[in-house]
């Protein structure tokens, strides 16, 4: 039997140029709904330059101020109710969805989370949450346990550890591990343009740390194991993901690239590190041209895409012993993992895998097949979808 056409309206905070991982995880959700015949729309921020209605790859997009949280840290929350009210309303009228779908929308402004919640139950709407991250502070558990959810998409085992930690019932929680686009990154992708744009890649041997530049993310672990590494491989370029465009509420972001760079000077090691702020398009090829990837979180990681991306590159990869990492690297299997902020150990498992080929093509190989069988936006998709179906 032929299965209901639906129409299925996101909200997130931030959508393209906007760059970051649960806006990556939009760019294959949303057009690969669409792909299956499913009218979909998403509400997000505002970007100076693009327009307040647009399309993106079959999906509708809605951009508003009122979404965007970089204004909305330097405005204030108060007495913003009924301008957010309206706006929702509004983006639900248009649509007619039958179904209501927001991501991290359970942290940063309650007034949002209550005013989505009370239209989707006036409107008799299923209201789904994709929890991507975890905090520690009441806010969160506040916005968790008041805000009536109908259901809530974990994005690994370990958030929704975390989610029943706090109270949440399992039966109420359902784990969707992301899942990519596999043939838009795969091992055959050409580098050339990267060697064009930066010709310092050329005849290097790269380590690729693509997640973007933060303490969070390790890249000041990773700038301690280049200064070991570089000793003994003087060729070695360290590429790390500058920033632009991204979600940096609270204003953090400068002020730890600023340390980074700072790290780099220090220890004089201009000239082994690339820093740029890379796009969409950038990143197949960065992974293609690197020869080991590393991702060295410093705090507990809900998934980590990028780790995705390198396995569909066929590319090993060095995590760190945190969040919901080791749920999809596993060591020596598809890659290393060690402990986190310990760059002695970052350091060796990438000397390992630098002087043997044959270990980085058994590991990439692997990874490669466990994105194939695992971790597509097809099958992440069609369980996103199972929940939807479930709920109507």
């Amino acid at each position: 039997m032929k299965k209901k056409r639906l129409n299925i309206s996101h909200l997130h905070w931030g959508f393209p140029p906007i760059i970051g991982g649960v806006e990556t995880h939009l760019t294959f959700l949303l057009p690969t709904l669409v792909q299956q015949g499913h009218k979909v729309s998403l509400l997000t921020c505002a970007v100076e330059g693009y327009h307040g209605e647009d399309e993106f790859r079959g999906c509708k997009i809605y951009r508003t101020p009122l979404m965007d949280l970089n204004w909305l840290f330097k405005r204030g929350l108060n007495a913003i109710e009924n301008e957010v009210t309206q706006v929702f309303r509004d983006f639900i009228e248009k649509e007619k969805p039958d179904i209501l779908h927001a991501h991290n929308m359970h942290y940063f402004s309650l007034a949002h989370a209550n005013i989505l919640a009370n239209l989707a139950k006036a409107k008799g709407l299923p209201l789904i949450l994709t929890a991507h991250n975890t905090w520690d502070d009441i806010l969160f558990l506040s916005l968790m346990r008041s805000v009536k959810w109908t259901h809530i998409i974990a994005v690994s085992h370990f958030i929704k550890q975390e989610l029943i930690g706090i109270g949440i019932s399992h039966k109420n929680i359902t784990t969707v591990h992301h899942g990519i686009d596999h043939k838009m990154y795969h091992p055959r992708v050409d580098p050339t343009p990267m060697y064009k744009q930066y010709p310092q890649l050329k005849g290097r041997r790269v380590l690729f740390h693509p997640a973007r530049m933060g303490l969070a993310k390790g890249c000041d672990v990773s700038v301690k194991a280049l200064r070991i590494l570089k000793e003994k491989f003087p060729d070695i370029m360290l590429v790390l993901a500058g920033t632009k465009n991204i979600i940096d509420w609270g204003a953090t972001q400068n002020k730890d690239i600023a340390y980074i760079v700072e790290l780099v000077d220090f220890f004089k090691m201009r000239d082994n590190v690339l820093i740029d702020a890379y796009t969409l398009e950038d990143m197949p090829r960065l992974y293609t041209a690197s020869c080991v990837c590393i991702y060295p979180s410093s705090s507990q990681e809900p998934f980590g895409l990028t780790i995705l991306e390198a396995m569909a590159a066929r590319k090993p990869i060095v995590v760190t012993r945190a969040g919901g990492m080791p749920e999809i690297v596993q060591d020596n299997i598809n890659g290393f993992v060690v402990p986190p902020r310990n760059f002695d150990d970052l350091a060796n498992r990438v000397r390992q895998l630098f002087v043997d080929q044959e270990l980085r093509e058994r590991l990439g190989s692997t990874g490669r097949a466990m994105v194939e069988e695992h971790f597509t936006k097809e099958i992440m998709t069609e369980k996103t979808l199972a929940i939807y179906r479930k709920f109507l």
